[in-house]
């Protein structure tokens, strides 16, 4: 790479788009923030300020500044659509937030007016890119479990997850029939966006289950309410296969039907002890065998921020004409299905799914 990817973000002030500014101040190699469409002056100021990027009333008045390669849409549901629909008719890749739209008709709506129109747009899925999926799926891939045909997921809620699940499963557009449940019982209240808590309260603990059956494979999805920051409940996935299965961070697996074959995911970390090449995560071995390598190493990055900058690094390379790594299509499915699990959890009902139009259209 000659110069830094540069993109724009909309709705630069938000909790999301300080992502996307810390990512850009680690790899300033990789990353440069063009400048941010931030209505509100105050915050216009203070986004100025803190992060030394130049903020702008309007996405007309960015552009006039500069053209990114690519922009970010990082704003509510409604404008987020009505952003993706100017930015195609400038011809200007977008990466949206996830999900692109509320419901099934706004789903529908994108794809009319703008998957089938050409529109150039990705989503930022990121579950998909943690470290610890991308070691998952090398494992997966390289046939060690053999047919993969079953994955329990409870580490996000819905989209999210459904994104994991499809993912593991190696699943497309494939119809599901879907069973689920909620079970309320009683925790402490742990952290959420807003930070620690404090005081001690006892809440009422929501956990979701449901059962996704696509004929021949089968996800399962696990979900607590804030499960993903609390202190006292645990992330878990499992991938099955023929030869083999994947349970959190151990994998079994078979070197032939007599030789069983015992091995942990483990995470490599320098900067650690003795070791002085400071503090960032090497990769994730499988026994003696590199199944992620982290391609932002040494930047300091958290698993989440690795995962948002994969997104922004394959952006930049759709937006030069590479290929489509989740678009308007694979995230429309994803909230699809994650509605018709809520669907079913609020009913008590099986629910199915049927085709749409931007799986009809592939």
């Amino acid at each position: 790479m000659t110069k830094p990817i540069t993109f724009g973000i909309i709705g630069g002030a938000g909790f999301r788009a300080q992502y996307f500014y810390r990512i850009a101040q680690a790899l300033p190699h990789l990353f440069r923030i063009s400048g941010s469409v931030v209505r509100d002056e105050a915050k216009r100021t203070q986004m100025e300020q803190e992060w030394r990027v130049p903020a702008y009333p309007t996405l007309q008045d960015m552009l006039r500044a500069e053209r990114p390669d690519y922009v970010v849409v990082s704003v509510s549901w409604t404008a987020c659509y009505e952003y993706l629909f100017q930015l195609a008719e400038l011809g200007i890749p977008a990466l949206a937030e996830t999900p692109p739209a509320p419901d099934l008709e706004g789903l529908k709506k994108l794809h009319t007016n703008l998957t089938s129109q050409g529109a150039r747009i990705q989503v930022a899925e990121q579950y998909q890119f943690h470290p610890l999926q991308m070691a998952r799926l090398a494992l997966i891939q390289s046939g060690q479990l053999g047919e993969v045909s079953e994955t329990t997921v409870s580490i996000s809620h819905l989209y999210h997850a459904v994104s994991l699940i499809r993912t593991m499963l190696g699943i497309g557009f494939e119809d599901v029939s879907i069973k689920a449940m909620r079970f309320t019982s009683k925790w402490v209240a742990g952290p959420t966006r807003s930070g620690p808590p404090q005081e001690e309260r006892i809440i009422p603990s929501k956990r979701d289950l449901a059962w996704l059956n696509f004929g021949d494979k089968l996800g399962i999805y696990d979900f607590t309410q804030d499960q993903h920051r609390s202190w006292t409940r645990s992330n878990h996935l499992s991938v099955r296969g023929e030869r083999g299965e994947i349970f959190d961070t151990s994998v079994r697996s078979l070197a032939d039907h007599a030789t069983p074959i015992y091995m942990d995911l483990k995470r490599i970390n320098r900067g650690e002890a003795e070791n002085a090449e400071g503090y960032f995560l090497k990769g994730i071995l499988a026994g003696e065998r590199w199944v992620y390598e982290n391609p932002f190493a040494p930047a300091r990055l958290y698993d989440d921020e690795i995962a948002i900058a994969t997104c922004l690094l394959k952006m930049g390379e759709y937006a030069a004409g590479g290929s489509s790594f989740y678009g308007l299509p694979e995230a429309s499915q994803d909230h699809y299905l994650g509605m018709l699990m809520e669907e079913a959890i609020e009913t008590g009902r099986e629910v199915s799914s049927t085709p749409q139009p931007w799986a009809e259209s592939l």
